[in-house]
């Protein structure tokens, strides 16, 4: 288990959260998310954890992994690992008590509430960068794919249990999955992240491949989530 402490948040990352992208915010937003950005950064508490597997099998239809029960089905996720030996299963929480704070500021302060949850958005990402650095750091020769989400394409949403399991998040962390499979903390990510001594060939990302592209936010605005 490694920590991560919360500094700064990136507004103009929020602001793109909030639909406010490319603008500049007023003197009222600013000063809101100032006051936005301490109360998150007080009750962060970044972690993350990974595991390594050998890649045992990857059929085009299904990803086996060694010594590992988890089993990922769908082409996206074979697609992602093709030619990769090794899988990364990343799990990483900003904790339960922005959960709190989020809640909290709904009753009493709602634009707050939106704010924060917005920050916590790009405090999510990173962590889950600053994981990548870690993974970076401790397979230095291998070449690394960027992160694959249950979710997205058509890797199961559902597999999201038994991945948590897998990885010990629970224990380890605090990041459980309940039955609707939403991730508790609720500003959690678990991603995949294949490993390779080869180059790796570049695969599509972005919103042709998601699953949440017909009910997107990004999308309605004319954005994307992703650079």
């Amino acid at each position: 288990m490694n920590t991560v402490k919360i500094e700064v948040i990136n507004r103009s990352e929020a602001l793109r959260y909030l639909a406010a992208g490319g603008s500049t915010p007023d003197e009222n937003l600013t000063a809101l998310m100032d006051i936005c950005e301490e109360k998150l950064i007080a009750a962060a508490k970044g972690k993350y954890i990974y595991r390594v597997f050998d890649i045992a099998e990857n059929s085009g239809e299904r990803v086996v992994l060694n010594g590992c029960t988890l089993e990922m089905t769908g082409k996206d996720i074979c697609s992602h690992l093709s030619g990769c030996e090794k899988a990364v299963l990343l799990c990483a929480t900003i904790g339960s008590d922005v959960d709190v704070l989020i809640r909290r500021e709904q009753v009493s302060n709602m634009a707050a509430a939106v704010v924060i949850d917005a920050m916590a958005g790009c405090a999510i990402e990173y962590i889950c960068d600053k994981a990548e650095e870690d993974i970076r750091k401790s397979f230095p020769d291998m070449n690394m794919t960027w992160r694959f989400s249950p979710g997205y394409g058509d890797l199961p949403i559902d597999c999201q249990k038994k991945f948590v399991e897998v990885v010990n998040a629970g224990r380890t962390i605090g990041l459980n999955v309940n039955e609707s499979f939403i991730m508790i903390p609720r500003k959690s990510v678990t991603a995949v992240i294949g490993l390779s001594a080869e180059p790796i060939e570049k695969k599509r990302r972005g919103c042709a491949v998601c699953s949440m592209r017909e009910r997107c936010e990004f999308r309605k605005r004319g954005s994307r989530c992703t650079n």
